[in-house]
Parts: C-alpha cells; sequence; structure tokens
C-alpha cells in the first residue's frame, strides 16, 4: 500500500506540493488527477525514489521512501509518462537487462510471466524500434511489472495510443489492480471513471477532493436529479410532479424530456413512475442523470476570480 502524510516539496522559493496526506490500499486502483502543473509528477518522483521530500513522510508496502529507498525499489513498479527504451535491443533482451539490473533469480522466466500479463510474448524477439508506441508502452509496463511489485505507479500510461491501444492497456490495469496497488495518473477523465476505485484530485499542490466517482457526483450536487421520458407531450406534467413530496424542481428539456431534482437519499422515482402511469401516459425512460467526472473536475479545479496571479507549481 501507499500511505502519504504531510508531504511538501519546494523548488527553491516555489512550492510544487504542500501537505499531501492520503493512502492506496492493496487491491485498489486510485486515480491520481489535476490538470497541468498540479504536483502529480513531483509526488509520483517522490513516492519512487527520484527524489526527497522537502518535509513530510511517505511508504510503500510499510517502507519509508526516504530512509528505506532500497527497500522501496525492490516494491515499486514504476511507468513514466514517456518510457525509457533502447531501440536497437530486441523486447526479450531489453526486459532480460532490466531484469539482470534488479538482480532478480531465475530472470528469463519472469521476462516470460511479464510478456505474458501485457499480451507480448509473440513480440519477444521483434526489435523496439519496429514497434508501435502501443507495443513499446506495453513494453514500459512490463518492465514495470518485471519483478512483481507490490505497488504500481503509472504516469499517463495510455497517453498518445490508438483507441484499441488504449483498451489493453486499460484492461491490463484492471487485472493487475486486483493484487495490487496500483497509483494512476491520468489527464483522460473518462479513464479514471472506468478504471479506478477511488480518485484524488489534487490542484495548486493541495488535494481539493478524494472520493470515489459516485460519491463525488452525490457530494457535487447536493440533491438527485433523474431523467423522464413519456409518450407524446409532457408539459401537463410539470404541475403533478411538483406536488410530489420530496421534488425540488421539475423542468423540460429542449428535447421534450423532463428532468426533475429531489432531496438527495429521498428516492421519489417509484412514486414519480406511478403517478405518470396514473396520470394516462406511456414511460419510455425513468434514469438518474450524474456529474461526468469532467464536471466534477472543472468544478473543483476551477481557479478563483482573483487580482493576485497564482504561483507556478510543478
Amino acid at each position: 500500500m501507499i500511505r502519504v502524510t504531510g508531504l511538501t516539496k519546494d523548488y527553491g522559493a516555489r512550492r510544487a506540493i504542500e501537505n499531501l496526506s492520503f493512502e492506496a490500499r492493496q487491491g485498489e486502483v486510485v486515480g491520481f488527477l489535476g490538470p497541468n502543473g498540479a504536483g502529480k509528477t513531483t509526488t509520483m518522483r517522490i513516492l519512487t525514489g527520484y527524489m526527497p521530500p522537502t518535509y513530510g513522510a511517505a511508504e510503500i508496502a510499510g517502507f519509508d521512501v526516504v530512509e528505506e529507498s532500497l527497500e522501496v525499489r525492490q516494491r515499486v513498479g514504476y511507468l513514466p509518462e514517456t518510457v525509457p527504451l533502447y531501440p536497437e535491443m530486441t523486447v526479450f533482451d531489453y526486459l532480460k537487462f532490466m531484469a539482470d539490473l534488479r538482480h532478480l533469480p531465475n530472470a528469463e522466466d519472469m521476462v516470460d510471466d511479464a510478456l505474458e500479463m501485457v499480451h507480448m510474448i509473440d513480440r519477444a524477439d521483434g526489435y523496439i524500434a519496429n514497434l508501435s508506441k502501443g507495443m513499446r508502452q506495453r513494453i514500459g509496463l512490463a518492465q514495470a511489472l518485471l519483478h512483481r511489485p507490490e505497488v504500481l505507479i503509472l504516469d499517463e500510461p495510455t497517453i498518445g495510443l490508438d483507441p484499441a491501444q488504449v483498451v489493453d492497456v486499460r484492461n491490463i490495469i484492471r487485472e493487475v489492480g486486483k493484487e495490487r496497488t496500483v497509483l494512476l495518473s491520468t489527464h483522460i477523465l473518462t479513464e479514471a471513471q472506468q478504471l479506478c476505485d477511488r480518485v484524488l484530485i489534487i490542484n495548486k499542490g493541495h488535494i481539493v477532493a478524494e472520493d470515489t466517482p459516485e460519491n463525488l457526483q452525490a457530494r457535487l450536487m447536493g440533491a438527485e436529479r433523474s431523467l423522464l421520458r413519456v409518450k407524446g407531450e409532457a408539459d401537463d406534467l410539470v404541475p403533478v410532479l411538483s406536488k410530489i413530496n420530496g421534488i425540488q424542481e421539475v423542468t423540460i428539456r429542449p428535447d421534450g424530456s423532463l428532468e426533475f431534482q429531489y432531496a438527495s437519499g429521498l428516492d421519489v422515482r417509484p412514486e414519480v413512475a406511478k403517478t405518470v402511469i396514473n396520470s394516462g401516459y406511456e414511460l419510455f425512460e425513468l434514469s438518474p442523470i450524474h456529474l461526468s467526472l469532467e464536471e466534477i473536475f472543472l468544478e473543483l479545479t476551477r481557479d478563483e476570480v482573483s487580482g493576485k496571479k497564482g504561483a507556478r507549481h510543478a
């Protein structure tokens, strides 16, 4: 697991992250979201032992990232945004080289296992220079998985991939996340919604939200919303539905459907359905409306209107 407490990093007079605290548990995929310059990469570099924090502490699998850096490196797999590869090597030779650097026992067997995990066993003898970006990204993922780490840290793992490659990499991450701790940085918010058990949203070096995507939706909306479609004109339903206890607002959408808002935790949909049918309408659809993760992200990272220019963050 990952445990971060009061993590702060300064670059001279510039503060990149400040007082970050969070956890990511085994068998959990946690999304790490934020605009460019929010502090995501700085945090990942600290967690993987690339640089020390200025203040605070971080643990990987129970080991301190500064005081027990070697133990941490043995237990963490890291996929940076730009994967460092040697194009003149074959896929197998590159992974065997990385295994030898880690002094892994049964290195060839572990390379084969990693290639199986990323579905590249049939490309083992191919030269990296001849592979697509998607295949190279898989090699980077195989490298991160090679030593069977307890914690996997992935920085933009699907950036630049075509749709088919994205699906493949996401499926691999889902499978890996069943047994390991995965911290996933991404700009693709639908990806976080599909892959992540929880999301951390960071802005200007501070965590501004931490929860499941579903709970974030509920918290920001403050009330539940649902969509109602019936056969024919629905104007006459507005005053009827407005009388149902708990409904706060009923509006007609441009396409003629109805949207109604009601108090969070009070599910009025059964009563709505009964009212619609008793009013002589045919009910076509009754479904919840959710804020998208994009809307949540924009709401939480929107800069406050201010006359002061904000400090830059890495």
